[in-house]
């Protein structure tokens, strides 16, 4: 076993140094300047998105792989020390180097050949690294990072900073958003086509941002979609049989445990006996700091374990149990049909995400995908809360197989969709997943939002949905009657606008407005304020009833801001929210939670610039007998590097609802691209 080990460690070491035949690799650049990247194998395709990757953005995928080594603080500060110190209390460098080995050998050489391509970009453009010392990388950095990352998406770092009291925090932008997808039976379409529309809702920069490729090769390969920065394969996208898009699902993926705790040794008690809490120091390395900052991190038996005033508590999560999350996507880019694609997904790589699907063999599917635990069910313990964390009853060890989970399969409705809410509300009523059927202590959601009631609404009202039709519903900007927030905004549209002459303007154009998330609209505006403070309100425990008096009091805010900022009352949301990159700077649709959906943050100006929201977006339909018809649009452009000129060369098109046709045809891709190249030989 230690040879064995050995020899692994040293095909590591040598893959940094080893040199890479880079002519079976071939990068063609749209006019768009998205690359679709053709080799011989899939290892040299994932050294070529490696390559074409870093010449788009070598920033981000440095901040993803610098928190596989432990050094983000010493490149962004203190935000990046406390991201490098959850990484060490979640232990994701030790389930790297535990499981590794657990990898398919076809997809450790993809891996190897992503790795090589970084390694080699770094080689040959030092002035661009950020932390001399984190190149070469190993493949146990990038797993490190690939765990540390999905902790994040599966909400740890929340759990975290409630444990501690809100101390800690993570990576700017990690924060993920919500999504829309959903895909139509060939029974229900004009056409006797499948339809798929792709439509994540993400941070439109940042390390958690849409990244557009097209990864061909002679061994299968032939995939569109997008990934993350440090992303080997595509994560969502369609190849030449069928497609797939995910969105956010938000069951009970983490759990809490409170230790029973002996001071004088820190000991803890499990099962009657005492056993030793595990500590470890770990030196933080921040940026303008000359020395490393040491710090403890402590294990137990459940796991990642921190101490604070109101005791001692442990976190226990899927997200840090195996590192095939990767390698179950590149399974899904290779399958050919829904039972490769099944049996690929039943990895359960995936800590989470919903999965909608759909083929050009007549298949739509859905699931509630994830690494479920098995608890006990024992109505003695409350698992959406803390749980006792000393006897092997609550330390759960098993995990629900795919099949155990929420899931459709080609519904008699002839449609599923999800956008973020239940599981149990995927497809039109009467064919959806029995709730009582699902483990209860998985905490599956079981609500409507805004999104999801307006598209149920939306589809419920069709026989046949045509295309036409479908990217209607794909665009739509208007928010449902009633409304679906959890906060009840029924007091807003029973006041009189004549009773107060200071706010009466403003609360007119709320009652007035016709919902619609439109760039000239003011209504939708003043709805974007008063969606801002009330969220504030929320966080600061002002509760989910809207009192007339505090209707009042935010209209009046809302009438002073814009006085302040615009000089009126009366501002349109356009002239509020913006979109803008580089030299551009356009007026901005959409709204929280309508399926154009918009989430921005008020800039120094008074504006609000758009953060997150609709970013990569990829309509598809399946023709029985040829390739899928594809269309894509991201929000910015291919580049992150400013000075680019794809670095915002698609905010017109995207703002204009305009995705391109895009082709997975080599020949076509060649014959219409404006540059192909080979990356270069670096020795």
């Amino acid at each position: 076993m230690k040879i064995f080990l050995l020899s692994l460690v040293s095909i590591t070491w040598l893959s940094a140094f080893t040199q890479w035949d880079s002519s079976r690799v071939t990068i063609a650049r749209d006019s768009l300047g998205v690359p679709h990247i053709f080799g011989k194998t899939d290892a040299d395709v994932s050294y070529g998105l490696a390559w074409a990757h870093a010449e788009d953005n070598f920033k981000d995928i440095q901040y993803v792989l610098l928190t596989g080594k432990g050094l983000l603080g010493k490149a962004i500060g203190k935000d990046g020390a406390k991201a490098d110190y959850a990484s060490a209390l979640l232990r994701c460098r030790d389930i790297a180097e535990e499981k590794q080995n657990t990898l398919a050998p076809a997809f450790r050489k993809v891996l190897d050949g992503y790795i090589r391509g970084i390694n080699d970009y770094a080689k040959l453009h030092p002035e661009e690294v950020l932390v001399k010392k984190a190149f070469p990388a190993t493949i146990t950095d990038y797993l490190s990072a690939v765990s540390f990352s999905l902790c994040i998406i599966s909400g740890a770092d929340k759990v975290i900073g409630n444990v501690m009291g809100n101390k800690a925090t993570v990576i700017p932008g990690f924060q993920t958003g919500g999504s829309n997808a959903f895909a139509i039976h060939p029974s229900k379409t004009t056409t006797g086509e499948a339809f798929l529309a792709i439509n994540s809702h993400q941070p439109l920069e940042g390390p958690v941002a849409w990244y557009e490729a097209h990864l061909s090769s002679d061994e299968g390969l032939n995939i569109i979609g997008a990934l993350f920065p440090g992303g080997a394969t595509v994560f969502a996208g369609v190849n030449e049989h069928l497609g797939w898009a995910h969105t956010v699902n938000m069951m009970d993926k983490i759990d809490v445990f409170q230790l029973k705790m002996n001071k004088k040794n820190d000991q803890y008690e499990f099962d009657g006996n005492w056993l030793p809490l595990e500590k470890r120091k770990v030196k933080l390395s921040v940026k303008g700091i000359p020395f490393p900052i040491g710090k403890s991190v402590y294990w137990s038996k459940y796991g990642a374990t921190v101490k604070t005033d109101q005791g001692v508590f442990s976190i226990r999560l899927t997200a840090n149990q195996d590192v095939k999350a990767v390698e179950q996507w590149w399974l899904m880019n290779k399958a050919r049909n829904f039972s490769e694609f099944y049996e690929a997904i039943s990895m359960q790589g995936l800590p989470m995400m919903n999965i909608v699907y759909a083929d050009r063999y007549d298949t739509i599917f859905y699931v509630s995908g994830g690494k479920m635990p098995v608890r006990n069910n024992s109505s003695i313990y409350t698992w959406s809360s803390t749980v006792p964390g000393n006897t092997s009853s609550t330390l759960w060890e098993k995990f629900h197989t795919l099949a155990d989970l929420p899931q459709l399969l080609n519904p008699a409705p002839g449609y599923v969709y999800n956008t973020n809410h239940s599981p149990f509300l995927a497809t039109a009523p009467g064919s959806n997943p029995d709730p009582s059927k699902y483990d209860i202590t998985s905490g599956y959601e079981t609500y409507h939002n805004n999104r999801s009631y307006r598209l149920q609404q939306m589809i419920g009202q069709f026989d046949k949905v045509d295309y036409p039709s479908f990217k209607m519903m794909k665009y739509d900007k208007k928010l449902p009657t009633p409304l679906q927030y959890p906060v009840n905004t029924d007091t807003l549209f029973l006041l009189d606008p004549a009773e107060d002459t200071a706010t009466g303007a403003i609360l007119k154009s709320l009652q007035t407005w016709d919902r619609m998330a439109d760039t000239s609209s003011e209504g939708a505006a003043a709805f974007l304020q008063l969606y801002h403070m009330i969220n504030e309100r929320r966080q600061g425990s002002g509760g989910d009833v809207l009192y007339k008096k505090d209707i009042y009091e935010m209209l009046t805010q809302i009438s002073s801001y814009q006085r302040k900022y615009f000089g009126k009352v009366g501002v349109t949301l356009g002239e509020l929210q913006r979109h803008s990159r580089g030299n551009k700077d356009y007026p901005s649709w959409g709204l929280p939670d309508v399926l154009m959906a918009m989430h921005s943050k008020p800039q120094a100006d008074g504006r609000y610039k758009v953060i997150a929201g609709e970013s990569f977006i990829q309509l598809v339909r399946f023709p029985k007998n040829a390739l899928p018809i594809i269309e894509s649009i991201n929000c910015y452009g291919a580049s992150s590097k400013p000075g680019s000129r794809h670095y915002n060369d698609q905010m017109e098109l995207y703002l204009q609802q305009k995705p391109r046709l895009v082709s997975l045809d080599k020949q076509t891709v060649l014959k219409n691209a404006e540059q192909v190249y080979n990356p270069p030989t670096v020795k």
